[in-house]
């Protein structure tokens, strides 16, 4: 079943984490961040909404780093119930699609429950003083990839390192709820 994000809080700081990446290596909201902000995302390797849009957060996350903005992408799924977000298959869907920003694991669920991400993907864009300044989607593309659409998610990061601001409208993320652990 489809979730859609709630509005975003507008100013909201960014909360600060250190989680083991694919790479071997530990990440922090510091060591993420660009000059200019940072794009902190929620994904996973199964949801067919990450799936099909994958090849764009690629995209736009390197074409950010223009922009001076970082990256990272944070997997706080569950991978007992749901094997294929495991830590080894998380490795290769980031070698696969040639992800060029950490790719991190929260497993204790903490960091995720700290930002409130609701579904993969959901995209959390912070200026430059770590406030929140766009919760929105990518584009509109959903679970069909549509090479035509709008960037959105790239031209809010773009006003943000520019202004600090995101836009005055932004149109919520839909994807697949988080599976947080039961009990």
């Amino acid at each position: 079943m489809a979730t859609i994000t709630p509005a975003g809080q507008v100013g909201w700081k960014a909360q600060p984490f250190d989680l083991m990446g694919v790479d071997g290596r530990r990440h922090t909201l510091d060591s993420a961040r660009g000059r200019n902000g940072v794009l902190v995302m929620f994904i996973c390797n199964h949801c067919p909404y990450v799936k099909a849009v994958v090849d764009k957060i690629v995209r736009d996350a390197r074409d950010l780093t223009a922009e001076e903005i970082g990256s990272i992408a944070i997997m706080s799924n569950d991978p007992t119930d749901y094997p294929e977000d495991s830590f080894e298959n998380m490795k290769v869907f980031a070698a696969r699609h040639g992800f060029t920003f950490p790719y991190v694991i929260d497993e204790t669920q903490e960091i995720g429950r700290t930002y409130a991400a609701v579904c993969t993907p959901d995209f959390f864009g912070f200026n430059s003083r770590l406030e929140l300044a766009y919760r929105g989607r990518l584009d509109a593309s959903g679970r069909a990839s549509d090479p035509d659409a709008a960037r959105e998610l790239y031209d809010a990061m773009v006003e943000i390192a520019r202004t600090g601001h995101g836009p005055a409208v932004q149109k919520p993320s839909i994807g697949c709820s988080i599976k947080w652990r039961r009990g």
